[in-house]
C-alpha cells in the first residue's frame, strides 16, 4: 500500500472477524521474523504483520525518519486497513515504534519484546549475534539461514547514508515520558543477557508502565522471545485469553 510515497509491504491472515494483532519486527528484519508469533496466533485473532520502511519489501524512506513519523506511517496504513484500537507486538525496533503508538492512539493491549525507550550513546550495530542461537533450534533454522546476512554481516557502516540517519536519530530519541502514559495493558518479555536492551531497562520499564507486566526468561537474549518460542507462545496466549471474541 502506498503511504506517504512510501510502499509498505504488510500481510494479512488468520480469523478475519478476530480482533487485530499488529506485528512490528525489529532493526534490520522483516516479516519473517515476527511470523512464528502470528501464525501461533492466527486460529483466534487477524494477523497484520508489517515491512517497517527501509525493510523487507518495503520502499526505504527518501528522507531521514523519526519514530514519530515511522507512527505516522503506521497509523496511516492501519486507518486504511480499518484497523482500529489494535493488539499491538513489537520486537526492538518495532517495539519502540509501538510505544509511541501506544502513548498518541487507542491500543488494547501492547506486547514489547526487548523494547529500547531510553536514549542511548552506544555504537549503532545491526548485528543479531541471537542467531547463532536461532539456527540450533527445531525449526528456526531455515529462517536463521535466510536472515544471517541480512542481519549477521550489516553493520552501521554497511547501512545506507538514509538508515544511517534513521538509526542514530532512533537510539537518540527517548521515550520515557511517553511510556508513563500508556494506558493499555502492557506485557514484557526480556533476556537477561540482552546486550543490546539491557534487562535493567526492562525492570525500569514496568515500574514507570502504569499497567505493565515483566516475564523474564534467564539466560536468554535480545531474540529471547525466539529462543524460548513455544513458552512465549503459552505467555501471549494467557495474556490475550479474554481477548478472543
Amino acid at each position: 500500500m502506498l503511504i506517504r510515497d512510501l510502499n509498505i509491504n504488510y500481510h494479512q491472515y488468520g480469523k478475519k472477524d478476530g480482533k487485530s494483532i499488529v506485528l512490528l519486527h525489529g532493526w534490520g528484519q522483516n516479516t519473517k521474523m515476527m511470523d512464528p508469533l502470528g501464525k501461533a496466533l492466527a486460529d483466534d485473532f487477524y494477523i497484520t504483520n508489517i515491512d517497517l520502511p527501509g525493510f523487507g519489501q518495503s520502499d526505504e524512506p527518501k528522507t531521514e525518519l523519526s519514530i514519530a513519523e515511522y507512527y505516522e506511517i503506521i497509523k496511516e496504513l492501519l486507518t486504511n486497513l480499518k484497523i482500529n484500537n489494535p493488539i499491538i507486538i513489537g520486537h526492538s525496533f518495532g517495539g519502540k515504534i509501538a510505544i509511541y503508538y501506544a502513548a498518541k492512539a487507542p491500543v488494547q493491549k501492547l506486547i514489547l519484546l526487548a523494547s529500547p525507550f531510553r536514549a542511548t550513546n552506544k555504537k549503532p550495530t545491526f548485528k543479531a549475534k541471537a542467531l547463532k542461537t536461532a539456527a540450533k533450534m527445531p525449526g528456526l533454522k531455515p529462517l536463521a539461514d535466510k536472515m544471517k546476512n541480512k542481519i549477521g554481516s550489516s553493520d552501521y557502516r554497511n547501512a545506507s547514508p538514509i538508515m544511517k540517519k534513521v538509526l542514530v536519530n532512533t537510539i537518540h530519541t527517548d521515550l520515557t515520558k511517553e511510556m508513563k502514559t500508556i494506558k493499555s495493558p502492557t506485557l514484557l518479555i526480556w533476556g537477561t543477557l540482552d546486550a543490546d536492551v539491557n534487562i535493567e531497562d526492562g525492570k525500569y520499564a514496568q515500574t514507570i508502565i502504569p499497567n505493565a507486566g515483566l516475564v523474564i526468561y534467564e539466560g536468554r537474549t535480545h531474540y529471547a522471545y525466539l529462543e524460548e518460542l513455544e513458552r512465549t507462545i503459552r505467555i501471549l496466549k494467557e495474556f490475550l485469553k479474554n481477548d478472543k471474541e
